[in-house]
């Protein structure tokens, strides 16, 4: 498991471009028969991956997390953005297809990943939160979750909003995750952009092509940054930086937020005219 401490927003206004990606973005991701895990030092967060090619993946807390097992103190939102797989949890079987998510409580001790066909394996896409309560493990339909539709073609951010995990669907102790499709024309997500203290997030970016790229910006409102992403690599959000992107093209991408608080709504808007 890979360890990432947190940082001050003065610094990371000093940060190289290689410094902003050695800090932030999540690379090497979805590798076969491997689990990678990155641990933030910010709200604690876990980021990870797991494709099981020709073999069945077990997951373990290792030495970072001094637990028994890994959902020990933690709980779990998955969506699988690969072929159909599995996830075998205590000896219940979870089939999911393309894009189904679940959500798995604290507690859960055996958790294992196989795929259907190794030629289309699976790709589980993880976040990991700590927890105070165990919730039910439930498994995610896309076309049961709630959806939003937002913005417009003429201002390129056309885009709908499928909710996985969230107050009053899929409960949670503090996770909340879900996933943004752009309409085909346009290419900015998040935007106009936010910030919100009670919470950090990340993004994993996928559905491009190899010559597609995503600018992602971050930073304060009146310091931004950006990092250039490709398909499938994901970027840490720290709680006082804004979190948006432009494409070449249309993408979708994956969100998770842990914090303070589940409020989808709470959030601290930037007027276009102050960014810098």
């Amino acid at each position: 498991m890979e360890l990432r401490t947190a940082a001050s927003p003065r610094d990371v206004k000093h940060y190289t471009t290689d410094r902003l990606r050695e800090e932030f973005l999540i690379d090497d991701l979805f590798q076969a028969d491997d689990i990678k895990l990155v641990y933030s030092h910010i709200d604690r967060i876990i980021t990870g991956s797991a494709v099981p090619v020709k073999e069945t993946l077990k997951l373990t807390a290792g030495d970072e997390l001094r637990a028994e097992y890994f959902l020990q103190r933690r709980e779990m939102g998955i969506i699988n953005i690969g072929g159909k797989g599995s996830i075998t949890i205590d000896g219940t079987v979870y089939e999911l297809e393309h894009k189904d998510g679940m959500y798995i409580g604290m507690g859960a001790k055996d958790i294992t990943f196989a795929s259907a066909e190794a030629t289309t394996p699976a790709k589980f896409y993880l976040h990991s939160a700590p927890a105070h309560k165990t919730y039910p493990t439930v498994l995610i339909k896309p076309e049961n979750c709630v959806r939003v539709e937002l913005g417009s073609l003429e201002g390129a951010n056309h885009r709908e909003i499928c909710k996985y995990i969230l107050p009053g669907q899929v409960e949670s102790c503090q996770l909340v995750m879900g996933m943004t499709t752009l309409k085909p024309g346009s290419v900015w997500n998040t935007m106009p952009c936010h910030t919100h203290d009670r919470r950090m997030e990340v993004y994993l970016y996928f559905d491009m092509e190899e010559n597609d790229m995503v600018f992602h910006y971050m930073g304060e409102p009146t310091e931004t940054r950006h990092i250039i992403m490709r398909n499938e690599q994901a970027v840490i959000s720290p709680s006082w930086s804004i979190h948006s992107g432009c494409g070449t093209k249309a993408y979708t991408f994956i969100w998770g937020m842990v914090g303070e608080n589940q409020d989808f709504d709470d959030m601290d808007a930037c007027d276009l005219k102050d960014l810098m």
